[in-house]
């Protein structure tokens, strides 16, 4: 209908300040056209202006906020992508000229630890207490780094998992000890507002005394970060979820 309306409003010799059709489609729809001398048709969509740039954000709380305030795209549906352990986006669904906006970037702040570089026993103390979350290895490991009572590690006994070294066990006595390996630690490696993935680690001491940490699980601990922060959405943002409102992809 639409093409034999224009067809016909061509023949009329349309003038050039009457080239804009407006019509109504079979779904009720309003729909402006424009026509050329040659009869070509162009349809004219409204223009939904895009955010020049995404709001950042560094805490899952600010993201939920945001949503939740509706204060933006009313009525749009959302995309949440849990891009990382440590970045998620909130992104349009696709316009009609297929773009997608970006409208929300999060980057998580955790602090950073050097893995595999030998640290000083004072440096390392530090960093497990304010780096990695409380476990029963961490724990165990400050109290070794903390008690070590000589500057050379023993080499003797290494069996290439375990190292033995002397350890301060009373005012007086010392004790050799193996270095337990390996240790299950859980350092702040995504959004606080999740539960810190705990994976295996691989400890080492040399002469110094210094001590590093290895990782040893091949990475795996990333997919469990990504789980929790959207399980964490998930759960706070259910009303919006049920409503289609949001959907959280990863």
């Amino acid at each position: 209908m639409i093409k034999e309306a224009i067809k016909y409003l061509v023949g009329l010799s349309i003038q050039p300040d009457e080239r804009f059709v407006d019509i109504v489609d079979t779904n009720g729809n309003n729909r402006t056209f424009t026509v050329d001398g040659e009869g070509v048709s162009r349809e004219i969509k409204p223009v939904i202006s895009r955010a020049d740039q995404p709001l950042q954000i560094n805490t899952l709380t600010g993201l939920i906020g945001y949503i939740k305030a509706n204060l933006e795209r009313d009525n749009f549906n959302f995309f949440l992508q849990v891009f990382d352990e440590k970045t998620v986006y909130l992104k349009g669904v696709l316009d009609s000229e297929g773009r997608r906006e970006l409208l929300v970037e999060v980057n998580a702040i955790v602090p950073k630890f050097d893995y595999g570089y030998f640290h000083g026993s004072e440096e390392l103390i530090i960093a497990l207490q304010s780096k990695f979350t409380s476990t029963n290895d961490r724990d165990l490991l400050l109290k070794v780094i903390g008690n070590v009572k000589e500057e050379n590690v023993r080499t003797t006994g290494d069996n290439g998992i375990s190292q033995a070294v002397t350890i301060k066990t009373g005012v007086a006595s010392a004790d050799d000890v193996l270095v337990p390996n390996p240790v299950q630690l859980a350092p702040y490696r995504t959004f606080l507002e999740v539960e810190q993935p705990t994976s295996s680690f691989i400890f080492r001491m040399k002469d110094g005394p210094k001590g590093a940490i290895f990782e040893a699980d091949g990475g795996a601990w990333r997919n469990q970060a990504i789980f929790n922060v959207c399980e964490y959405l998930a759960e706070e943002l259910a009303s919006e979820i049920d409503s289609g409102r949001i959907t959280i992809i990863a």
